[in-house]
């Protein structure tokens, strides 16, 4: 190869899909070294658990490199390719040291792991391409340690691809049984993907969300406010408008943030910035793979039905497995509702970048102390709820949460 006259190498990188994956697979490469190629056109495919994207050039300039197989699966951070910069960006295209040919470097067979005692021989279980069909590491273990043929498993993914959810069906179908997993908190985003050894060792999976979420408590200075709610308005709209408490509730949260838009803002190292747009991020249940927060872009222009509706077609997505790097990138604020399924108080740990986050909670009917006009006391039965705002103390203080939190509860109680 001749030698290269270039400005700089700027790395195309495993994006971050939301807080809830980690890694991704490389399933096509739009280029191959030498070509040029402009900012923001597809450079590769991306697959991870929960969503198929394509990845942006963030510059544009010539292929340099390319570091990533087709079909290997590499973190979050990794990075895929490099992109030649500068007004003389010259690169001549030769044999790299990974292609993006078809004839990808193949990982090393699931099957050479050791087995789980009394699981039954993986001789059927096919290698990463097998008559034309590709499958990541981790469909490859499940399949040894079951004993699953996979060119017998109808794929759900792009293009018939096999997911791990496809062959875990096939696992609970067939009626056998996975190593057990450990109870998680309705916050958690992951699921362990691994067996513990022994029982006691984390997989690589706990391990990742526990240091992603000790990050986020080490870097902000944590607090939690509460607050409770009558809904009593909010169920009887619910019942005209046909649309989730969730909507009425991320409306008088946007309304909050934009009479309080100190928590509409980010705080990256020493730099605060408030944002003016309100993007939403509304996290979504995902079952046994854990959870995602999709954003909803420009929130603040939508009314309650409108709201509503992109939450359920965004959760819909979501569960599909067809969200966009943009639909989980950009949130400036978090809601978070693991009272659907009836928890009554908790304490979510801040999105970072982000400063705040709110907790929904289970409503609930109880007997509470209301004041007529008059200012008659009188016991009533009335659907309550918990909303809890976690903070960051660096760059808010308790007098604003709590004013945030009292705006967020007169939007529900007394609407406009």
């Amino acid at each position: 190869m001749s030698s290269s006259r270039t400005d700089a190498l700027v790395d195309v990188t495993m994006p971050q899909m939301g807080v809830s994956v980690v890694e991704g697979t490389v399933v096509a490469w739009r280029v191959q070294v030498g070509d040029r190629i402009e900012a923001e056109q597809t450079i590769c495919e991306i697959s991870t658990d929960k969503i198929d994207t394509e990845v942006p050039a963030p510059v544009s300039g010539v292929v340099a490199e390319i570091l990533v197989a087709l079909e290997e699966t590499v973190e979050v951070g990794v990075a895929l390719a490099r992109i030649a910069v500068g007004d003389g960006a010259v690169v001549e295209a030769a044999p790299a040291a990974v292609e993006a040919a078809p004839a990808a470097v193949e990982a090393a067979p699931a099957a050479e792991a050791p087995a789980p005692e009394g699981a039954p021989a993986a001789t059927a279980v096919p290698t990463e391409r097998s008559a034309g069909r590709r499958y990541s590491p981790v469909v490859m273990r499940i399949a040894a340690e079951h004993g699953i043929d996979l060119s017998s498993v109808s794929g759900t993914g792009r293009d018939g691809r096999v997911r791990k959810q496809d062959v875990l069906a096939l696992v609970n179908a067939n009626g056998a049984t996975a190593t057990p997993e450990p109870p998680l908190h309705t916050e958690s985003p992951y699921r362990p993907d691994e067996p513990a050894a022994g029982g006691g060792e984390l997989s690589r999976m706990r391990r990742q969300i526990g240091r992603h979420m000790k990050r986020s408590l080490d870097t902000a200075a944590t607090c939690t406010t509460w607050i409770e709610a009558d809904m009593g308005r909010v169920q009887a709209a619910r019942a005209r408008l046909g649309v989730t408490a969730l909507a009425f509730v991320a409306r008088a949260t946007i309304d909050a943030l934009r009479e309080h838009p100190a928590l509409n803002a980010w705080l990256e190292g020493e730099r605060y910035t408030r944002v003016h747009d309100v993007n939403l991020g509304i996290a979504v249940s995902l079952g046994d793979d854990g959870l995602i927060v999709p954003v909803i872009h420009r929130a603040h222009e939508l009314s309650v039905e409108g709201l509503g509706a992109r939450i359920r077609e965004i959760a819909e997505r979501a569960r599909a497995r067809q969200l966009s790097a943009d639909d989980v990138q950009g949130g400036t604020f978090t809601i978070t509702n693991p009272g659907q399924y009836g928890s009554i108080m908790a304490t979510p740990i801040i999105n970072q970048p982000q400063v705040g986050i709110l907790d929904l909670e289970a409503i609930v009917k109880r007997p509470v102390v209301v004041t007529d006009g008059d200012g008659n006391d009188s016991i009533a039965i009335r659907p309550m709820t918990i909303l809890g705002l976690s903070w960051d103390h660096r760059a808010l203080d308790g007098v604003l949460s709590a004013q945030f939190l009292a705006s967020v509860k007169r939007g529900l109680e007394c609407g406009d």
